[in-house]
């Protein structure tokens, strides 16, 4: 069976049968993706970290669907009707759906109609009647009061119970009648009050086919109809399927059983086969939108925790609000936080004045560059505020509005509570507005990804699946950009690779024990860490001025023997290259296939190698477009069509993309308005975090909407 899933997997993912084996082992013996992706190219044939999931999430598919086949298959052996035909049916079955649809005629049934019939006795009446041998005077030998079949009527009744439920089991059928709704079927909504005002208006008279609805619709309309606003059903005509079971229960032209045929198959399709198919397709449906919408919330997630950290700047964070007043929290450039207060400079007390020369002398005292303001409640007056400040400072600053979904989650959370025991959640909250645009990945990672505000109906679909997801995506950045094993909280260290959330405060208890990490080895001497975590972990963790240069790099401890055995051949030593940088490194090797033969390791890895050794410890996330910093304000009432300005793109969902255009209000571009070209989606143009030129269409203060176009004219 492994064969066969080997070979699904490489013709699903367009890769090699040798590749999926030699993962599948990898996987097996316990190594994490991110370890895999980074240090396992030889053996995989550098599959990323994207179809290395894939893989994963499939093989966990198809091993549970080859455990389910051979319950099923112990099952019908056990009740003695097992064939040949039958097991090869259920062995080559490809979908969960296929094998529960063959197990359905010998699953354990609940007391159905049919077995009420079954027990009067009426089973070889229905099997003259399928046989379309059966005569009315048939009927009258299983007339027994005794079992209430008081009358021929009885008799035929009981009958077509037991037909109905032998055509509702039938495999082939099934499968024909769900393909042939889902090509053939419209979803329909209604609304339950057409009066009612709702943000389902649009789905009140709504109706479109199976095979074309958008995800975006499915999850819409799945919302509507748990908030019990609409009505949802597939509709179909069943002529067609009608026919197509007539055609396939009916051979003869014309006999005593046609009428109780065609009455037993209405009845089937009715009152057994429609309500279960339409529960499939929907369930179907759902699944689909589901995997869509998690895998653009991943896509963006991963974008929103790879944007550059604004570094060497001591940030005022800033957590607006009315009444309780603005939290503020000054960070040191290493995360540390010096100073905090409350002002009230928006209303109901509106001390303006004196909130800006308080905030004025601790930009003096702690020479503050930057300051993070979030964009929620009374941000717009805030930023009134901050400008007129900015114009008095007494040096440079900038102001920068940051996305705060999250952050009175995290604040309130018991990891807040244990990172700042002595602050009150806007304290906390101000603090995490701060960090987040010093390192946003290092702060985003201790906020549960669905409160981090990227997605769409994150909290209507597959929790488990999501959180799997969201995790995959974090674990991967994190690992892409590595750590400082010295300074990274316990809540950054669990998503690196074979390191668990008890490790990691381990990890933490050794440092504030023995001080600073000076040696990757000495990770090994942290409780619980093995070996094997040690394999999984090593390279992702740095330690600059350590005792070994390499530790600040992602060279593996595994190929460290290899490294010095390069550098010896090239006459070159480790600790006289500028804190391990070796510019030009590759140029000296000629043979890399040959070279890395002498080394003992792969040309993937010396390749690797050398590139870390020339830029050590690189931070792909350099390559992200920065944020955009401001010294002036600018409101929804400045706008007018034609405007074009600059903003960063906020979230992406099916139908378009958010923008930030500094107004406290994101303006929306349609997928339409994204580019010239057809794309499918607007993952393929744009993603969170890019800075794009934007054209205003409209504006509706009232209604606080902004449409804006890529299409500048």
């Amino acid at each position: 069976m492994n064969n066969n899933i080997y070979a699904i997997l490489a013709d699903e993912l367009g890769i090699k049968l040798s590749q999926v084996e030699a993962t599948v082992n990898l996987i097996d013996e316990g190594n994490t993706i991110p370890f895999i992706a980074r240090y396992r190219k030889e053996v995989t044939g550098s599959l990323n970290d994207e179809i290395l999931r894939k893989l994963d999430e499939r093989l966990t598919y198809l091993r549970n669907l080859e455990a389910r086949k051979e319950q099923i298959i112990s099952s019908i052996e056990e009740q003695g009707k097992l064939t040949d035909e039958l097991k090869e049916k259920i062995l080559s079955a490809t979908t969960l759906v296929s094998v529960e649809d063959l197990y359905l005629p010998y699953k354990p049934k609940k007391r159905t109609r049919a077995t009420i019939a079954k027990e009067k006795g009426l089973e070889p009446l229905a099997n003259l009647i399928i046989a379309e041998t059966f005569t009315s005077e048939d009927a009258n030998q299983y007339i027994n009061p005794e079992k209430d079949v008081n009358d021929e009527k009885d008799a035929i009744n009981g009958a077509s119970d037991i037909i109905a439920e032998f055509i509702s089991d039938n495999a082939t059928y099934r499968a024909y009648i769900r393909k042939y709704v889902f090509n053939n079927g419209n979803l329909v909504s209604t609304a339950k009050d057409k009066e009612a005002e709702s943000v389902y208006e649009m789905y009140y008279e709504f109706e479109e086919p199976v095979k074309k609805i958008a995800g975006h619709r499915i999850l819409a309309i799945n919302r509507g109809e748990k908030e019990k606003v609409l009505s949802v059903k597939v509709s179909v005509d069943e002529t067609g399927i009608i026919n197509y079971l007539e055609k396939n229960m009916i051979k003869k032209d014309s006999s005593e059983s046609t009428e109780i045929l065609k009455n037993a198959i209405a009845d089937s399709y009715k009152r057994l086969i429609f309500p279960a198919i339409e529960r499939d397709i929907r369930n179907e449906l759902t699944e689909k939108a589901e995997d869509g919408a998690i895998n653009v919330f991943g896509k963006n997630l991963c974008q929103l925790l790879m944007q550059p950290p604004i570094a060497g700047q001591t940030v005022l964070g800033w957590d607006p609000a009315f009444r309780t007043g603005c939290k503020l929290a000054v960070v040191d450039p290493t995360g540390k936080v010096l100073d905090t207060t409350v002002i009230f400079p928006t209303a109901p007390q509106n001390k303006i004045e004196e909130s800006k020369k308080i905030v004025q002398k601790l930009i003096d005292k702690y020479n503050i560059t930057l300051i993070s303001l979030g964009n929620g409640t009374a941000s717009r007056e805030s930023e009134m505020v901050i400008v007129d400040i900015i114009k008095e400072a007494s040096h440079k600053v900038s102001y920068v509005i940051v996305n705060e979904a999250g952050a009175s989650v995290y604040s309130a959370s018991k990891l807040a509570t244990e990172e700042f025991p002595n602050f009150d959640v806007g304290q906390r909250s101000s603090a995490s507005i701060a960090r987040r645009i010093q390192d946003p990945l290092a702060e985003l990672v201790k906020i549960d990804p669905k409160s981090i505000g990227v997605g769409q109906y994150q909290h209507d679909m597959n929790q488990k699946k999501l959180s799997e997801t969201l995790t995959g995506v974090v674990e991967d950045c994190v690992n892409k950009v590595g750590v400082d094993l010295n300074t990274a909280s316990a809540s950054l260290l669990e998503y690196i690779s074979g390191i668990s959330s008890a490790i990691a405060k381990n990890i933490v208890k050794y440092r504030e024990e023995n001080g600073r990490f000076t040696d990757r080895k000495q990770l090994l001497k942290v409780d619980k860490l093995g070996p094997k975590a040690f394999l999984q972990c090593a390279g992702f963790m740095r330690i600059s001025e350590g005792k070994n240069p390499l530790d600040a790099t992602s060279v593996h401890p595994e190929s460290y023997e290899a490294v010095i055995k390069l550098l010896d051949s090239l006459n070159l030593k480790l600790d006289e290259s500028n804190g391990g940088k070796l510019t030009g490194i590759s140029l000296m090797i000629k043979d890399y296939k040959k070279t890395a033969e002498e080394l003992e390791i792969g040309e993937i890895t010396l390749r690797d190698i050398v590139s870390e050794l020339e830029k050590p410890a690189r931070d792909p996330r350099d390559e992200m477009p920065k944020p955009i910093l401001k010294t002036d304000v600018l409101e929804m009432k400045d706008l007018a069509p034609g405007m074009i300005l600059k903003g960063t793109v906020r979230n992406v969902i099916d139908f378009g993309i958010f923008v930030d255009i500094g107004v406290h209000q994101d303006g929306l571009v349609h997928i339409s308005q994204i580019t010239d070209r057809y794309i499918k989606h607007p993952l393929d143009a744009v993603s969170v975090g890019d800075i794009v030129d934007v054209q205003v269409m409209s504006v509706d203060v009232a209604k606080k909407r902004i449409q804006l176009t890529m299409k500048i004219k």
